[in-house]
């Protein structure tokens, strides 16, 4: 054997040559083919059992929903038996994935994900065999066994991407499939989570399709339109140019796109708690920018004069930590009509927020997006638009949008004003991915510009609207002993329901909630604010009449 080889050499010697090279060859394509082959059962696999869990969270709708019709005596007893079930069905398909795991990962060179190793954990580590559709987890088509196989269709950021939308998303999805209406689905799901005006639906439809000049007439171009119309409605007392305008198709869009402009990937913004948690995605979707929390409280003490009050000793102290922990800081994000807790910022307040960001050499992002929706007459509304003498302009930046005001959220429009022509011209760059359209662009023209049907008919309307439905809403909550921020603007109503906690934590804040899915009524929970106490829950009131009596 040993004369066969030349020594030294792992080469086979002589007429050895070619043999060895074909059969290798013929090894290699045997291999490659077995490849693709296990490749293709993998695919075919999946697909499979994707449809397969399709399947099943259908029919178990189908079956809960026609059981709700006619309910069981005992509806708790029924309900964790539907809970066992789907815990089981987990679980087997989770049985399922670890034995693909141990035949093919090999093969195809993929690592095992923690999700795989053990079929009665969930992606979170806890126990799953009672798990009914989490709120803070993906949903039926993004379990376990899907989560496993992700790494073979998408990037590690994909995966990142699907799993945080999913979880933030996930509950709006289940209401898209099953939504209430009055005649034809009466036992689907309330909507008191998303935060839209119902209320002027009838008139936004007239005057949205009303046009007695059509499309022939001549429009403005939208920046002009939205820069007037700003001037007016913010009280400026300096020209609002329009060169300084943004518009993109939505604010979430120009905020994704200012915090891009503005930070490298993992530079922070400061933005007090609680807060609409839409900024959590978006800021870390595209430009990868931590939000670091100012945690405030509901208690009133000296110092705060009323509950989840903001001061600058707060704002303060969180800045100093952060920047002991080597954290870049660059800019401060408010809300003014402050969503969930219906605050409207004095005019002081104001301004010494503006004045600790200049003191840091911070950016200001003022999210009004609720400033025409403040419909207490006693409250008085101050723009960052309408401050004379502002600490910081070039690092101050409003965004402001028709979805909320105007309750026409599917028209994706959203505008950023700033004084600052650099931040203005990179933002605008954005347009190129996220333009509004044509029609829209008319539209929104055209409504902007009939300053005589927003001051006459539109607003006045809308405000007693809402007045109406949140006397109606705050008068229930009082004949039931809920405690409540009473305020008098934005949609919503922040409630607490740490009575009916036990313990006070935040596990027991998402059984409640998920006690309220169970029985098709969806609120924000506190958690999803970034509230700092359990208990707290975000209830939308601008809804129609009948939604709202349907959800006592």
């Amino acid at each position: 054997m040993s004369e066969n080889r030349n020594k030294g050499s792992r080469k086979p010697a002589g007429g050895s040559t070619n043999t060895w090279s074909m059969s290798h060859q013929a090894a290699t394509q045997s291999m490659g083919d077995r490849d693709l082959r296990n490749r293709k059962i993998f695919s075919e696999l999946l697909e499979m059992m994707l449809e397969v869990n399709r399947t099943m969270e259908d029919h178990f709708l189908e079956f809960t929903t026609r059981e709700m019709q006619g309910p069981p005596l005992n509806e708790e007893s029924y309900a964790q038996t539907i809970r066992e079930q789907q815990g089981r069905i987990r679980d087997l398909m989770s049985k399922i994935v670890k034995l693909l795991w141990s035949e093919v990962v090999d093969n195809l060179g993929l690592k095992q994900p923690p999700s795989a190793q053990d079929s009665s954990i969930d992606i979170t580590g806890r126990p799953t065999a009672l798990s009914f559709r989490q709120p803070d987890q993906p949903d039926l088509r993004q379990r376990e066994f899907e989560v496993a196989f992700v790494s073979y269709f998408l990037s590690k950021r994909g995966s990142d991407i699907s799993t945080s939308y999913h979880k933030n998303f996930q509950n709006y999805e289940d209401y898209q499939r099953d939504k209430y209406h009055e005649e034809t689905n009466p036992l689907g799901f309330l909507n008191l989570s998303t935060s839209e005006n119902k209320l002027c639906l009838d008139l936004m439809t007239e005057r949205v399709t009303w046009d007695p000049q059509g499309l022939c007439g001549s429009v403005h171009s939208l920046r002009e339109e939205v820069a007037r119309f700003l001037s007016y409605y913010c009280k400026a007392p300096y020209y609002i140019d329009p060169e300084n305008v943004v518009v993109l198709n939505g604010c979430c869009s120009v905020f994704s796109a200012l915090a891009m402009v503005l930070c490298d990937p993992g530079e922070a913004f400061l933005v007090p708690t609680p807060f609409c948690g839409g900024f959590v995605f978006t800021s870390s979707l595209y430009a990868k920018v931590e939000l670091i929390f100012v945690y405030l409280e509901s208690e009133v003490t000296a110092e705060n004069t009323h509950p989840f009050q903001l001061t600058v000793e707060k704002l303060e102290l969180v800045l100093m930590e952060a920047k002991s922990k080597a954290k870049k800081v660059r800019g401060l994000l408010l809300s003014n009509p402050q969503n969930p807790l219906g605050d409207v910022y004095s005019l002081e307040s104001l301004m010494q927020y503006l004045i600790f960001a200049k003191r840091h050499k911070l950016h200001v992002i003022m999210d009004e997006v609720y400033m025409l929706s403040v419909f207490d007459e006693s409250i008085k509304f101050h723009s960052v638009l309408s401050i004379e003498s502002l600490p910081d302009p070039q690092r101050t930046h409003m965004i402001w949008g028709t979805s909320k005001d105007f309750g026409i959220a599917g028209f994706r429009f959203g505008a950023l004003y700033t004084y600052n022509k650099e931040v203005a011209s990179a933002v605008s760059s954005f347009g190129y991915l996220h333009s509004i359209s044509g029609i829209a662009q008319y539209k929104l023209c055209r409504l902007l510009q009939d300053r005589e049907w927003i001051n006459r008919m539109y607003l006045p309307v809308n405000h007693c609207r809402l007045r109406f439905a949140h006397k109606y809403v705050t008068d229930q909550l009082e004949a039931l002993k809920i405690p409540f921020l009473n305020r008098g603007s934005g949609l919503y109503i922040w409630i607490n329901l740490k009575e009916y906690l036990e313990p006070c934590t935040f596990e027991e804040e998402k059984a409640l909630h998920q006690r309220f899915l169970a029985h098709k009524l969806m609120l924000s929970r506190g958690k999803s604010f970034t509230c700092k106490e359990p208990g707290w829950f975000r209830l939308i009131f601008a809804e129609n009449h009948q939604q709202l009596r349907e959800g006592e």
